[in-house]
């Protein structure tokens, strides 16, 4: 297994190589995943659900808030099977939880779960209802104050509609973003994802304050970690972004919020990692994201896929289903500079499906 770098150098993913973690998983809702066939990440009619059951699965092996692990209506498997499978083979010094507003609790034991008192987010069309300079301020604090004797943290997500969400946040704060977004879908729903997104930005003074068009059409998700960016800042923080397209919306949101203020950043110790399913991916273009940051980004892709596995449910991978999430891109890039074959990673993930 290798990986391809997007942008940046290949310095900053080498020197990591060996050197231990602490994998952050952000869980949240936000209620736009309630909109009919936006979005396939997890059990239709129950995708409030996707992010405890991904706790619970990251954590334990097992999913304990439903009979059984999350999957789409295709079939195709969560993709935290490949984020447990890397720490089942080269165990994260650590996982904790950040509880961004969920509407069930992992019933996961020992396991560290930060609560900030967040509540989930509403549907962008009807005005999503954040108390975004709370949130923001809330992740700003907690990347201050946040302590770990590891050499870097893996930042993770997992909340379904979250694509459509952080295409929105991007559109609204004006950047450049047609077409560049990705979906869990194959075929990405876009005519439904466009007119929600119409609908969203229909609702705000796209030249009014920052935090209150976040307020509208953003998600918790993206508001506190673009904060705990900023804030880890303070302690010098090695944390590499672990995902795709949303991720590079928190960027963009970090990005605004320092032209805003006339901020700049050190973002040496920062980068992002995703799957090769978002990296060569014909529906969205994350390199175009990143492009428009006001400050250089380290971003690299995992080469990994399931050419070596005939298990049908993870083929659907390789055919542009699902393609990233619970920090899976990550992870992968995490498995590469701790020596992990494809062969043993395949294998890991294709004992969890029977």
């Amino acid at each position: 297994m290798n990986f391809e770098t997007i942008l940046g150098s290949v310095d900053f993913l080498e020197f990591l190589r060996g050197k231990k973690a602490t994998f952050l998983l952000s869980a949240s809702v936000t209620k736009t995943c309630e909109i009919p066939n936006i979005s396939q990440a997890g059990i239709p009619g129950k995708l409030y659900l996707t992010p405890t059951l991904d706790a619970e699965f990251l954590c334990t092996k097992q999913v304990r808030s439903m009979p059984d692990i999350a999957q789409t209506p295709k079939g195709v498997p969560t993709p935290a099977l490949i984020t447990r499978a890397v720490y089942e083979l080269k165990p994260y010094s650590n996982i904790e939880v950040l509880n961004l507003g969920l509407e069930v609790l992992p019933q996961i034991n020992y396991f560290k779960i930060h609560n900030f008192n967040i509540k989930p987010s509403g549907r962008i069309d009807d005005g999503a209802k954040i108390p975004a300079l709370e949130v923001f301020q809330k992740g700003i604090e907690f990347g201050q104050s946040y302590q770990t004797s590891d050499d870097y943290v893996i930042l993770a997500e997992s909340i379904p509609a979250g694509t459509t969400t952080a295409n929105a946040t991007a559109k609204a704060l004006s950047y450049e973003c047609e077409g560049y977004f990705s979906s869990s879908y194959k075929d990405n729903p876009s005519d439904i994802k466009n007119q929600t997104i119409e609908k969203a930005l229909k609702r705000v003074d796209l030249n009014g304050d920052l935090f209150e068009i976040l307020s509208s059409v953003s998600d918790n998700m993206i508001i506190f970690n673009a904060g705990f960016i900023l804030g880890s800042r303070a302690n010098n923080l090695k944390i590499v972004l672990a995902g795709g397209t949303q991720m590079a919306a928190v960027l963009l949101v970090v990005n605004s919020v320092l032209r805003s203020m006339d901020g700049v950043i050190d973002s040496s110790n920062l980068a992002l990692s995703t799957t090769k399913w978002i990296n060569k991916d014909e529906n969205s273009n994350i390199k175009a994201l990143l492009e428009q940051l006001d400050f250089s980004i380290n971003a690299y892709a995992s080469d990994f896929d399931f050419s070596l596995s005939n298990h049908p449910a993870l083929k659907l991978y390789d055919q542009g289903e699902a393609k990233e999430g619970v920090g899976c891109g990550g992870a992968l890039c995490y498995a590469t500079i701790n020596g992990i074959t494809k062969e043993e990673l395949t294998k890991k993930i294709e004992s969890f499906l029977g």
